[in-house]
């Protein structure tokens, strides 16, 4: 199908913040195998700072689902994830997200055509 033929967004932003840059580079290479990205296999996760917090972005097409299953992943702590796009695309990724993770979403925000999620992510 094409884009122009598409009935809504499909591209969701994602924020990774609150964890370790090794619980961020396992966060985003399980939600690599799960849906095409922006994020390239070689970009890793750095910590430039040593006490200022990092925040870590990527975004993902959630129409073009990979086939595979996205499994469980295990982080050495909870991360903190804010999710932004359309209704249909954040839906869909918050549904692969609770295959992956235990989900706490802890606060939400809905617009006209865009939903906002902040979430806690811990191991299964």
């Amino acid at each position: 199908m094409e884009n122009a033929e598409r009935s809504h967004p499909e591209t969701v932003s994602v924020e990774i913040s609150g964890c370790s840059k090794d619980d961020a580079r396992l966060v985003f290479e399980a939600l690599g195998t799960c849906f095409a990205s922006d994020r390239g296999a070689e970009e890793v996760p750095q910590q430039l700072h040593e006490t200022r917090p990092m925040v870590w972005l990527g975004s993902y097409d959630v129409a073009d689902a990979r086939d595979e299953a996205c499994p469980p992943v295990h982080l050495d702590a909870s991360v903190l994830a804010d999710v932004q796009g359309g209704y249909w695309a954040v839906d869909r990724f918050r549904t692969t997200l609770d295959a992956m993770f235990t989900v706490h979403e802890t606060c939400a925000a809905s617009g006209d055509q865009e939903r906002d999620l902040h979430l806690r992510l811990e191991s299964r």
